[in-house]
């Protein structure tokens, strides 16, 4: 429910007046779409809210967003977004990234502000591929991607960036995917009302160099058979018509029946706000890749303290202890002081 004080706007209102240059058919068009329709319901103003982006194709975002924006540098919008979240807490801050922005150059502050569970939300577009410098392999690219910078096929094995960001100790965890407008829009809407850090894959096609990376599971001709919807307290069930499940054994590994087989009873409870990661990392490794069931929605959902407010608690006690810092006084002091 929209707060009333906040004007009711429209996907018009958070619209820039910028032209939109992805390539036709970019799966970001989708992902753009879902944002300025799922904004207006939140009960946020557009002057308090923030879009920063990184390096590549989907760093274009906040210039397309009517709000404030920044396109900073590779890799870095993590660390631009904790300054700004720490300071102006007011600021509904988001991160707009890839999986070559932030997984390769970016890898260590994603992770950093992961753990630290800043106030912001990010947005990692994968599309398994560099696109906006041409079709080189990215870290999400699968084992013997042929690319110009892999002719022969890649060796790396590839990050699973639900799996890093679990392993990260990430509060909030989800993916969803660009051929659904709808479950997007409420995954984005659930990382809005954490409280912390909140990371969410989107699985998005790159029509150019990597076209077709995701068929297999989400085109509207297999996702009922392909994608595992994560519904916390429910029975993790799929299938047109929910005939298969996930169980989990004696030694917590997880694999897929036909509920037939099994009954109901037997199928594993997703719980997104289990302390321990160790389910939903279990669940992140259930699919080798987007060519076999996959799960879909909200991995983890637990409240720790974010950072700013631990930040905000710690600078008041310090001052409560020992008075306000003078900043003109160190500024013009020598080169050393003593501490303590």
């Amino acid at each position: 429910m929209a707060d009333a004080a906040v004007p009711v706007t429209t996907r018009k209102d958070w619209s820039s007046d910028q032209d939109v240059r992805w390539c036709p058919g970019c799966g970001d068009y989708s992902i753009l779409a879902a944002v300025q329709l799922a904004l207006p319901e939140l009960g946020v103003r557009r002057e308090n809210t923030v879009f920063i982006s990184g390096i590549g194709c989907a760093a274009r975002f906040p210039y397309y967003m009517n709000t404030y924006g920044m396109h900073s540098i590779h890799g870095r919008a993590p660390a631009i977004a904790t300054g700004l979240a720490v300071t102006r807490p007011d600021l509904e801050v988001w991160v707009v990234t890839g999986d070559g922005d932030a997984l390769s150059i970016g890898g260590n502050h994603l992770i950093h502000v992961l753990r630290r569970n800043v106030k912001l939300r990010i947005l990692l577009f994968n599309n398994q591929i560099y696109g906006l410098t041409k079709g080189q392999y990215s870290p999400t690219s699968e084992v013997g991607k042929v690319t110009k910078s892999t002719p022969f096929g890649s060796l790396d094995t590839p990050f699973n960036p639900v799996s890093l960001a679990l392993g990260a100790e990430a509060t909030f965890v989800a993916r969803t995917h660009d051929m659904d407008r709808k479950h997007m829009m409420e995954t984005f809407s659930r990382a809005h009302q954490h409280n912390g850090t909140a990371f969410v894959e989107v699985y998005q096609n790159c029509n150019v160099f990597n076209d077709g990376a995701f068929e297999q599971i989400t085109s509207r001709a297999t996702r009922d058979e392909m994608l595992i919807p994560l519904e916390h307290g429910r029975a993790i069930r799929f299938g047109a018509d929910a005939e298969r499940g996930v169980v989990m054994d004696a030694q917590g590994r997880l694999s897929l029946v036909n509920v037939a087989d099994v009954g109901e009873d037997a199928l594993l409870v997703h719980d997104e706000q289990r302390e321990n990661p160790d389910l939903a990392f279990a669940l992140s490794r259930l699919s080798r890749g987007p060519f076999e069931p996959t799960p879909i929605g909200v991995f983890r959902a637990v409240e720790r303290p974010d950072y700013g407010s631990k930040m905000a608690a710690q600078v008041l006690e310090a001052q409560a202890r020992k008075g306000p810092g003078d900043l003109a006084g160190l500024l013009k002091s020598g080169t050393t002081w003593t501490a303590g």
